[in-house]
């Protein structure tokens, strides 16, 4: 190969070492990872439902195995069925098993990993979403876009960027919004404090520069993250979504040792 000649095409693979960490693979079962296909979440923000099936629900035991389940169109991602093995289910994506009549949440927690949060079926009907774009198009018709790739017309004109909006997966409706204010709990999903949750304190503003936002969590632990990594999931103290055991509380290291020890 000539040195400076392209590539061409899109990657079609990915090397085990080369996946996310918190997807939790092993460095020797294997060579390769799923690449996760194009979809509403990033390459390494995702979970391809290949995973979820195998590594976290053990519904099988091998990929091929996946593949005939997701063939009886028997999994459904935000209320569509997916038939596609490296389908990127993220952050908020509920996941549904009629066959078993169970239904999921994708969550992170309190270490910043994705866990597949078991859900009642009222609950499996809505999903969260952030507002990460407030835009007027073609005939000044408003939309927001939102972090899972939707577009969404004729918002309520109170809700703005940064804020959440509850979008109904049944009827492809927002029902509800929470605005990005002091006193509300939020998730942080990315950086060092991914997983973790807490009140918003407060918000600093740079001009030119990132935005961070100081959280405080139910334990009375501070910290800061970009606002860019900040997704508002409660109204005042009151969550809007269940969380996973360790309710986005990191604990230190001699803290979880005190745990371990007293179980």
């Amino acid at each position: 190969e000539k040195p400076g000649k392209m590539v061409r095409g899109p990657k079609k693979h990915l090397k085990r070492l080369n996946a996310p960490s918190h997807w939790m693979l092993d460095k020797l079962s294997g060579i390769f990872a799923p690449k996760p296909s194009q979809g509403p979440h990033k390459t390494r923000e995702c979970l391809p439902l290949l995973l979820i099936l195998r590594n976290r629900l053990k519904y099988a035991l091998t990929g091929k195995e996946v593949q005939q389940i997701l063939m009886q169109r028997h999994i459904k991602v935000d209320g569509k069925v997916r038939t596609d093995v490296t389908y990127p289910a993220g952050f908020m994506d509920v996941i549904e098993i009629d066959k078993t009549d169970e239904q999921f949440r994708l969550v992170y927690d309190s270490k910043g990993r994705f866990v597949v949060h078991r859900i009642g079926r009222e609950e499996a009907e809505y999903k969260l979403c952030k507002v990460k774009k407030l835009e007027v198009g073609k005939g000044g018709v408003p939309y927001i876009a939102t972090h899972d790739g939707r577009t969404i017309r004729y918002p309520d004109p109170d809700i703005k960027i940064n804020d959440s909006v509850m979008f109904n997966l049944k009827q492809n409706k927002i029902t509800d919004f929470v605005k990005f204010d002091v006193g509300n709990m939020a998730m942080v999903t990315g950086g060092h404090n991914n997983g973790r949750v807490g009140t918003i304190v407060h918000r600093e503003k740079h001009k030119g520069s990132f935005e961070i936002v100081h959280i405080e969590d139910s334990a009375g632990n501070r910290f800061a993250t970009r606002i860019s990594n900040v997704f508002v999931i409660g109204k005042g103290s009151t969550l809007l979504i269940s969380l996973p055991k360790g309710k986005g509380i990191k604990l230190s290291i001699l803290q979880e040792q005190a745990k371990r020890y007293a179980n």
